[in-house]
């Protein structure tokens, strides 16, 4: 878990996540997911912090990107892809 106070702080951490993602080219999309990823963002607000009465309202938010999972036959692939593509579809 890393804490983050700024929006700054959250598009850094996607960018990360970004550098590490795996993409691979195929006939039916040229960035397509060769790798998983999961973006899990909770939000805390608390108001009435100089009353006596404080109030947390708290959110969560999945964002989830599954590798691509296309038919092996429209996709063109051949070799490591083919056998990375066989695999993801296992997943």
């Amino acid at each position: 878990k890393i804490r983050c106070s700024k929006v700054a702080d959250i598009e850094s951490q996607m960018n990360k996540g970004h550098q590490n993602r795996t993409v691979g080219s195929t006939l039916m999309n040229i960035d397509s997911s060769r790798s998983h990823s999961l973006f899990t963002i909770w939000v805390e607000r608390i108001s009435g912090e100089d009353s006596e009465e404080q109030h947390i309202r708290a959110g969560k938010l999945n964002l989830v990107d599954l590798a691509g999972s296309e038919r092996q036959a429209k996709t063109g692939a051949q070799g490591d892809r083919l056998r990375e593509a066989t695999k993801i579809n296992l997943s």
